[in-house]
Parts: C-alpha cells; structure tokens; sequence
C-alpha cells in the first residue's frame, strides 16, 4: 500500500509539472490535469478498496465470466464501429467526465477469466492447450479487435499476459516456451501485414522509423525520441529541479502522458527517477511472492498476470523514451497522467491486496491453532 500511494503522489506532482507551463500557453488553467489527476488518484484509491474487500469467489462465478465476456467483446466493438479516431486510433468510449480505454479494462479481464480458466483445468489434471477451444476464442477475438483498432502497444501488453499465465500454468514447458518464443514472431508479422494492407500508416508508421533512425529523422517522426534524449541528458544524476524542464514547453508531446518519465528525469534526474522505478519493482515483487506463498492455482495466477501487467508496461514506456522499442503510447503505471490506467492498475492492486489479507488471516488461525499446544506441553 504505501509504495503504490507514494507513486501515486509522484504522479500528481509530476502531471502538474508537465503540463502546467504548456496549459498556460494553450490558453487554459495551469491546475485543470492537477485537480483531474487528483480525482483519479481519489477514483483509484476507492477501486483499490473495493478490490481489496470483495471476496474473490465472486468473480469465478458463471454469471460473471459470461457477463464480462460480452461485456468486453461489445466495448471493443464499440471504439471500433462507433467511437471517432484520435491520432489515427480508435481507442477510447466518451463518457464526458472521462474516457474510458477499453483494452485497459481487457488487461484485467483477461487475468480473470484465464486465471479461473486455468485453474479449472489444473484442477482436473489437465492441460489447458487441450481442454477445449473456448478460452482460446475469446482471447482470439479480443486481440484481433484490439489490433484493428489499431493498438500495436496493447495488443502486446495483453499477449505477455495471455503468455505468462500460459506458461505458469501448463507444465508442458517445451511447448510453452516454444509458443513464447514464437509471439514475437507472429506480432512482427501481423504488423509487417497491417503495413502492406494500409492498417499502419501515417503517424503510427513514421513511430518505427523514428525508432531505427531518430536523428536521421530530427526535424521530423524523430523529434519525439531526439527531445526525449535531450531531456534525459539535461537531468543529468539530480535533475534541474521540479518545475525547470526545459523540454515539456513544447518540445515534446504528450509530456504527461507518453513521456512524463522524460519530463521526470530531466527534473528529478537518475536518483528520482530510479526512486520511482524501486518503488514499482517492491509492488511487482511483492505480487510475486504473493503468488509463490500462494497454495491455490488461481490465486498465484492473479498475482503473476497482474505482476506481468505493470512490468510489461513500464518497460514498453520506459523502453520508448530510450530509444529501446517503438514509441507505442504506452503509459507509465500511476504516474502518467489517465483515468482508465489509474482505476484499472489501482483495482488489480487491490486484488493482490486481498490475496495477501486472506493469507495473513490464515497465517493467524494457524498460529492460533498452534499455541494452547505449546501451552500444555
């Protein structure tokens, strides 16, 4: 709890920084993301304790796998028929107080619905690759969605999830690790085919060149990542100070977004920055060892799927500000500025949460048990 609050704290901070300065040349109020940001955290710490409260039975129900399923196969329909393109993208359902982005809601959903799968399977002594190809269908489907919307960047992030919780919980590892091995395979492909059939063009195309060629192409697709170097090196070890970016008048887009990290390091520097990452690595680390303490499959599937979640998306987000992978639009976990991203990270916390409170309960009652024992012996 307390790492996610601080990091959750750091983000209000650093939303406002970002955005301030270019709110007040755009002709706004340099506190409208500071106050939106603060609702979310509020709206992230209320989904937070219901995810930590609720009992978990209630999500292997039938009623509610089902109801999810349409539920989330009709709001990526949605964005995809019905919703207007931003930046080339379908992505997001206008609700007026906030967007909401459905392949963030498919990132939980997925480790619902394939941790209970999973475990059902394991439970039988079985092996979920041969246990019927529903499972497979509706992951199927909502990728195929997701990459026509197009999201290259989500669509990755849920695969890694559909992958880990594959290879935790079949034991047939050759063939696990074989599939995983061919994923990126069948990700450049499907890309490589977005590209010949128009899919990927535009923004989302110039996105890749940048990536192999930044400076090649610095007054151009390349400006993003060239600025983002800048900002990095202009941090230095202690930063230039919060409020002191250079690079988010302007500079570079989306800098409380994609690239608020940028903006982190040129302000905070090496030591912030590398406070924010040690904060992240004790909530994934925690979560997995959740996980390993954890004697029930779908439980320990939880924890890994929610651990892969946050780790895949800072590493795409902190990848695409190095230089490392394509800027996919990816936000940073709790500290970029976004209401969907806030809620749904908040709320796999919670889940993890509840986890770690039955175990402590039952570590309690065992030790209970134990102890009129010692008293007679």
């Amino acid at each position: 709890m307390v790492p996610y609050l601080v990091l959750c704290m750091i983000g209000i901070v650093m939303v406002y920084s970002a955005s301030s300065a270019i709110e007040m040349q755009n002709g706004g109020t340099p506190t409208s993301y500071l106050i939106k940001q603060t609702i979310y955290v509020i709206m992230g710490i209320c989904c937070l304790l219901f995810g930590a409260n609720y009992p978990l039975k209630h999500y292997r129900t039938p009623r509610f796998l089902r109801d999810s399923t349409l539920a989330m196969i009709g709001m990526l329909l949605f964005v995809l028929v019905l919703s207007h393109a931003v930046n080339g993208a379908k992505g997001w359902i206008n609700l007026g107080v906030i967007n909401i982005q459905p392949v963030e809601i498919c990132k939980i959903y997925f480790i619902l619905y394939l941790s209970d799968r999973m475990a059902r399977v394991r439970a039988r002594n079985d092996h979920f690759i041969s246990s019927g190809g529903g499972p497979w269908l509706v992951v199927a489907l909502c990728l195929l969605l997701i990459v026509l919307q197009p999201d290259i960047g989500g669509m990755a992030i849920n695969v890694m999830i559909v992958a880990v919780l594959f290879l935790a919980c079949d034991f047939r590892w050759s063939f696990g690790i074989s599939i995983l091995l061919i994923i990126p395979i069948m990700c450049y492909l499907l890309v490589e085919k977005a590209v010949e059939s128009g899919l990927i063009h535009g923004y989302r195309m110039a996105r890749f060149v940048a990536f192999l060629n930044p400076f090649g192409n610095a007054s151009g697709s390349g400006s993003q990542l060239v600025n983002s170097y800048y900002a990095i090196s202009n941090g230095g070890v202690f930063g230039s100070g919060l409020g002191n970016s250079v690079q988010k008048m302007g500079y570079l887009p989306e800098p409380n977004t994609d690239f608020i990290m940028s903006i982190t390091s040129e302000e905070l520097g090496l030591v912030g920055v590398s406070v924010i990452l040690i904060l992240l690595m004790i909530i994934i680390c925690r979560m997995i060892q959740i996980g390993v303490r954890s004697n029930s499959m779908y439980e320990m599937l939880l924890c890994y799927g929610s651990a892969t979640f946050i780790l895949i998306e800072a590493f795409f987000n902190i990848g695409g500000v190095l230089g490392l992978l394509p800027i996919t639009g990816v936000t940073f976990p709790f500290i970029s500025y976004g209401g969907s991203s806030m809620l749904i990270l908040s709320f796999t916390v919670g889940i993890i949460m509840n986890i770690s409170i039955q175990q402590n309960k039952q570590r309690a009652l065992r030790r209970g048990a134990r102890q009129p024992r010692r008293a007679r012996g």
